[in-house]
């Protein structure tokens, strides 16, 4: 790990210290100003040249501030002759602006990643994008990771032997059946349909959850309004008791607040990909840890080692 440099943005530096951590490596500087004009101004505070630079900044809120500097750190960067520049971006905000699906609107997600590649990305390190044609949208190398092994080694210290795992959506499906497999239980899904006001409907749950002890497993929660709806059809249907679990808990609006409010949420299982402040923390949280599987992919990466080896879909 001699000619790696690691840098953060100002989103999530608790991250990538604990990334470099697991590394053996120090967390090289950087330093963020404004000019008196609102201008973002970056600097790279450690030596780049020729050495295989990664940048770890998650898009979380202020996304757009979080954004440019992100694309200042990796133009910077590139102007101190870097030999490759890999964004590790935890969380791809802009994921879910992923098709258009009404007149006139731009695709971001594909619009964001030709601008990473403009500023200098060489490779992008991801986890848990929201939805597989993301991928596509980057002319760079993607290695796409998943928190599914971390959250299964947390819920196999239940007793499983009465529990569905359960998707929102169609969508989350496939992604929901394969964290099934890896407990060896069963899946059932939600028939989601969402409104041009936003507004959320689950009108049936595929699956067999009557009293069985469900799991709900989303890409990310954020305001919540997804996962309160099901909890209505699975008290209907005779849910026994619900966990609910995510990669990105971003818990927008007070969305944490109104979850854990529910008397038959027993536990909130999310990773840290995103900053979760500890005043918006509640009992029923819990927090996994993504660093370890960040670090060795990073490390993979800069041997010229198989990440996929690690991270394939189960």
């Amino acid at each position: 790990m001699r000619e790696i440099a690691v840098f953060s943005g100002s989103a999530h530096p608790e991250l990538a210290a604990e990334v470099c951590a697991h590394l053996g490596v120090p967390l090289s500087p950087s330093r963020v100003d404004r000019f008196a004009n609102d201008c973002l101004e970056v600097q790279l505070q450690a030596n780049c040249r020729e050495r295989d630079v990664f940048l770890i900044q998650p898009l979380v809120a202020p996304v757009q501030e979080h954004l440019v500097e992100l694309l200042l750190m990796c133009d910077a960067a590139r102007g101190a002759s870097a030999s490759r520049i890999t964004v590790v971006m935890p969380h791809y905000s802009y994921a879910r602006s992923d098709k258009k699906d009404a007149p006139r609107i731009s695709i971001g997600g594909r619009l964001v990643a030709d601008l990473l590649v403009a500023s200098g990305a060489s490779r992008v390190l991801a986890m848990t994008l929201h939805s597989p044609q993301v991928h596509g949208f980057f002319s760079v190398p993607v290695d796409h990771l998943h928190a599914l092994r971390e959250l299964a080694d947390h819920f196999r210290g239940y007793d499983l032997s009465r529990t569905t795992v359960v998707s929102p959506d169609l969508g989350n499906a496939k992604e929901a059946a394969a964290f099934a497999r890896l407990l060896g239980v069963q899946v059932a899904a939600g028939a989601k349909q969402r409104f041009p006001d936003d507004r959320v409907q689950i009108s049936s749950v595929i699956g067999d959850v009557a009293d069985r002890d469900v799991i709900v497993l989303d890409d990310e929660i954020a305001k919540g309004s997804t996962v309160l709806e099901l909890l209505d059809r699975l008290r209907e249907l005779g849910a026994r008791s619900v966990r609910v679990a995510c990669t990105h808990g971003l818990f927008a609006a007070g969305a944490l607040q109104r979850l854990t409010a529910q008397p038959d949420v027993l536990e909130i299982v999310c990773t840290n990909t995103v900053p979760v402040p500890n005043g918006d923390r509640s009992d029923k949280l819990r927090i996994l840890s993504i660093a370890p599987a960040l670090a060795e992919a990073v490390r993979r990466i800069h041997n010229g080692e198989s990440v996929s080896a690690l991270f394939e879909s189960p």
